[in-house]
């Protein structure tokens, strides 16, 4: 199965093997962490019953597409047991574009539940709102309007869409940001004193926290290329940092890749403690391909040369790139196999990792919407093999993942496996 490409059709398990059959040839990674990078594969739907035991008044549920003053009750997300955090996505009516149909989430004896194929597969639990969730701003914006949050992160995405999308061919062909921005009726960039006053409000609900960050679209403009991307982050970071007395705080940044004189500009102006350049694909004619935008301005080579900059100036341990793991195995374009794919990235992301930049992979559960909406993910058993390489990578190189570990992030099956 793993030498070629899977083929989704008729019944798409019988070409690949099942969650417990990869829990049982990976003893040695954590069932949780498999369960979750299947979860985020497939998606998931919710029966009545679950949604009967969510609670408006404790659970995070999602925001309307429209971007209203209302919610719906779905559940944004879901917890394990172990305190493993699954950034996944909902499915409607058993339809999803991954090929697979998703795990259902339901309610058994009073306790909401992982189900596939009719069996129990794990208990789940429903992410708890904060208290800042239901409070405005003093220009009466919905704070949850402003900052999402995760179960122990504060999320901020300034800018809400991508100025690589406003050329033609240029956006990322997995990206469903364009799609998702237009389709609601969101500002393009955040109001920086709503940020400043739902951090601030956030931060007085004690323990919840542990980090800030920040991501968004591109902002090409500016003196030079980026320009006015880094001053808008500098103008919300700066005034974060005043909120922690002027000193560095637990934070992350995920942003276009910048010159060494914006990285500069960025560090010694605010108190950003972490930095993340995402290449999204760990090859340079996939790159091409798949992100056409960031290879136009500023490309490959040069992208990887800016985060070795970067961990020059914020430090080893400091710097990530993101990759969304099984995009490299897309049709055409893409590796024919997923041993192919594997010694590749691997390849390339020791690299990285020997000059000091982590390399961190999101599950590619593939989008509507995107340029990608029609391809298939790979399997199961490829995410383990990448989860467990790249683990394995920054183990080697001696890269600490706390930057990006369960409890900053939760999307990375790779960083869950730094806690053994």
């Amino acid at each position: 199965m793993k030498n070629k490409l899977l083929d989704i059709g008729g019944n798409w398990r019988e070409g690949e093997l099942s969650l417990r059959q990869v829990m049982k040839k990976y003893p040695e990674v954590s069932p949780f962490v498999i369960i979750k990078a299947d979860v985020q594969r497939r998606g998931v739907e919710y029966t009545e019953r679950a949604l009967a035991m969510v609670d408006p008044d404790i659970h995070l549920t999602k925001v309307r597409s429209d971007y209203s003053n209302k919610e719906d009750l779905t559940p944004v997300s879901l917890m394990l047991r172990d305190g493993t955090s699954i950034c996944t996505s909902v499915d409607v009516g058993g339809n999803t574009s991954s090929g697979r149909d998703p795990y259902l989430v339901d309610a058994v004896d009073g306790v909401s539940v992982l189900i596939d194929e009719d069996e129990v597969i794990e208990e789940v639990s429903y992410w708890e709102k904060p208290d800042y969730h239901s409070k405005t701003t003093s220009r009466g914006t919905p704070m949850w309007h402003v900052v999402s949050p995760r179960p122990q992160r504060l999320c901020i995405h300034p800018h809400q869409h991508c100025d690589f999308w406003k050329t033609p061919g240029h956006g990322c062909k997995f990206c469903a940001m364009s799609a998702v921005y237009h389709a609601g009726n969101k500002p393009e960039l955040l109001d920086v004193g709503d940020i400043l006053e739902t951090v601030n409000e956030a931060l007085r609900e004690p323990g919840r926290n542990v980090s800030i960050f920040l991501t968004g679209g591109t902002l090409c403009g500016g003196e030079n290329f980026l320009d006015d991307e880094v001053d808008y982050y500098v103008d919300i970071l700066a005034g974060i940092t005043k909120l922690f007395g002027g000193r560095r705080f637990p934070s992350q940044l995920i942003s276009t890749a910048f010159s060494k004189r914006q990285l500069r500009r960025l560090h010694d102006n605010t108190g950003l403690t972490s930095y993340t350049a995402d290449l999204e694909v760990l090859d340079k004619a996939m790159f091409d391909w798949i992100c056409p935008g960031k290879a136009a301005n500023i490309g490959y080579e040069r992208w990887k040369e800016r985060l070795y900059q970067a961990v020059e100036i914020f430090g080893k341990g400091n710097v990530n790139t993101g990759v969304v793991v099984g995009v490299e195995l897309a049709t055409p374009g893409g590796f024919k196999s997923e041993d192919a794919a594997l010694e590749s990235i691997l390849a390339e992301a020791d690299e990285l990792s020997s000059n000091g930049v982590g390399v961190v992979g999101c599950v590619w559960h593939v989008a509507p919407g995107s340029v990608f909406r029609k391809q298939v993910s790979p399997s199961l058993e490829y995410y383990i093999r990448v989860a467990g390489g790249f683990d394995s990578i920054r183990r080697k190189h001696g890269i600490s993942v706390d930057m990006d570990n369960y409890r900053r992030c939760g999307n990375h099956p790779d960083t869950d496996l730094g806690r053994i």
